[in-house]
Parts: structure tokens; sequence; C-alpha cells
């Protein structure tokens, strides 16, 4: 990691920094991340294991049809958009209605040379979306062993 002067206000730059240090060759985490309704992005956590990535998106109150998880090369876009209106009644007047409207995107790019994109597992359970990303076998760890001397 490369630690840079910045000008300015520190709070500024702490971002910027965790950018760095969370940037690798398999999620590029400078990607496009927003959402077009200035609400608050999902928090994600990435773990490596030996075997997988798995990645958690923090999303309470949706359900696993609110969500598109979508794979285009090697693009992992995972998004949403609800719409929420309330319904009146008969005979009620209101003097203001806002409709609420969510929506986000995050999207990760993925090494096609480290991950097995055909088995990727996307499962929605208590408020957390989970994607298991498994690694080819041809990158996953192997244990230590022995070599004998002759």
């Amino acid at each position: 990691m490369t630690l840079m002067k910045r000008n300015g206000n520190m709070a500024h730059s702490m971002p910027s920094l965790f950018d760095d240090f969370f940037t690798r060759d398999l999620f590029d985490w400078r990607s496009s991340n927003f959402s077009n309704t200035n609400t608050t992005v999902p928090a994600v956590n990435v773990k490596e294991t030996a075997d997988t990535f798995e990645v958690e998106m923090a999303a309470p109150g949706m359900n696993k049809e609110d969500f598109k998880v979508e794979l285009d090369n090697n693009i992992l876009t995972i998004s949403s958009e609800m719409k929420k209106e309330h319904e009146e009644k008969e005979g009620e007047k209101y003097t203001r209605k806002e409709f609420s409207y969510q929506s986000f995107q995050r999207s990760f790019t993925l090494s096609k040379d480290v991950v097995d994109s055909e088995n990727i597992i996307a499962k929605y359970e208590n408020g957390v979306l989970r994607l298991s990303i498994p690694k080819k076998e041809e990158v996953k760890q192997k244990p230590a062993r022995l070599i004998n001397i002759s």
C-alpha cells in the first residue's frame, strides 16, 4: 500500500485510503457503487477462504425478489429497485403524500483466471444477501506437503 500526502480535510481523505487498501485483482472496489436516489448503498463484506470468496450485503426489510444479481463477462452486479405507494382510503384527504422509491447498484470486477463463474450461488436470508463465489480448482490453496529427501 502506498501512502500519499493529501491536502485538505482528513475526513475527505479517509475513504481514499480505504479504497487504496482494499483494491485487489479479484474485486475492483472503485467500480460503480451508487444509488440513483441518494439513499444509503448497502454495506458489503467480502471474505476469502481457501475455496471461495464469500460476499455479504446487508439489506434488511427486502425480499429476495427485490434483488437482481447479474454476471456480464467478468462484472458482477447486484442491484435493486423498490417502489412503495400507500393506498388511499375513499374520502381521505391529504395535503402531502410522499412516494418511496429506492434503488442501488453495486458492481465488482471478478478475475476470470481465479473465479469459477458458472457456480456462483446467491441466497437472501435474515436481511443479508450472501453470494458464494467459488475459486477455480487450479488456484485453490493447496495444503503444505512434506517433500522426502533422498
